[in-house]
């Protein structure tokens, strides 16, 4: 089977070394041969172990580069760089915490976050790490292609749009994918006095959804890490260790 990890950067939010780190920590967490891409509109400073191709052109308006990760659906072109196989998809923001080769062996069809389950709520697409088969969901491009503006009214963020239109998508076990925020961050007032947890043994991967994200935790200088109400003292030593053995630097 051909394995191909996938991350994408536009703009200025993630700076080369999300993608470096990203790069060293699957290559640590994943055995056997893989290709590793990202999808950009500027390769500047990223490794160049890192194979670095163009965002597919969806004719998005300027503002859906911006609000929704639409660039996103992207990825399930029908032919995306020549790319075969299964795909398995991880935003900049993760932190991979365990192996890998799971993520391309569970299950079929699309595959990904459910959010709904850590509110106790339906089933809700989470889009920070999918699998699925390179080529097979084609639809979703044309669909948006054809309305674009329609689209993005209707649902507002890309992950949305996946759920509603995708039959049958299949997710990742909870033990697998933790959400920082859910899982790690201390509850209120505690959190001035105790750093977040570090993940528990068989975690896979610790989504960073919105902020904080991973270099908030680990930057240097003083001051509140966390969003109000919320605190975070100080850099965290777990993902300091996270982010300098994966190559990154102290400046993003």
């Amino acid at each position: 089977m051909d394995r191909t990890v996938i991350c994408m950067k536009w703009g200025k939010l993630y700076g080369p070394d999300y993608v470096n780190v990203l790069f060293n920590a699957t290559r640590a967490n994943l055995s056997g041969e893989f290709r590793f891409v990202c999808l950009t509109d500027d390769a500047e400073g990223i490794v160049a172990e890192v194979e670095c191709l163009p965002i597919p052109d969806m004719g998005l308006r300027e503002d859906l580069w911006r609000i929704g990760a639409w660039p996103k659906i992207s990825l399930f072109s029908k032919d995306l760089h020549g790319l075969r196989g299964r795909a398995l998809f991880i935003d900049l923001d993760m932190v991979i915490w365990g192996d890998l080769s799971e993520f391309f062996t569970y299950g079929t069809g699309l595959i990904a976050v459910d959010e709904g389950r850590w509110s106790g709520n339906l089933p809700s697409t989470m889009s920070s790490i999918m699998a699925f088969d390179l080529g097979q969901l084609d639809y979703l491009v044309d669909r948006l292609r054809e309305d674009c503006e329609g689209v993005a009214q209707r649902y507002g963020l890309e992950q949305r749009y996946i759920h509603d239109m995708v039959d049958g998508i299949e997710y990742w076990p909870e033990s697998w994918v933790v959400s920082f925020k859910r899982h790690l961050r201390r509850p209120v007032l505690i959190d001035r006095f105790l750093q977040p947890k570090q993940p528990a043994p068989g975690t896979k991967i610790v989504i960073f959804h919105g902020r904080p994200r991973p270099f908030d935790l680990i930057r240097p200088g003083g001051g509140n890490r966390g969003v109000w109400p919320h605190h975070i003292p100080g850099s965290v030593g777990w993902m300091r260790d996270y982010w300098f053995q994966n190559g990154g630097t102290v400046s993003v």
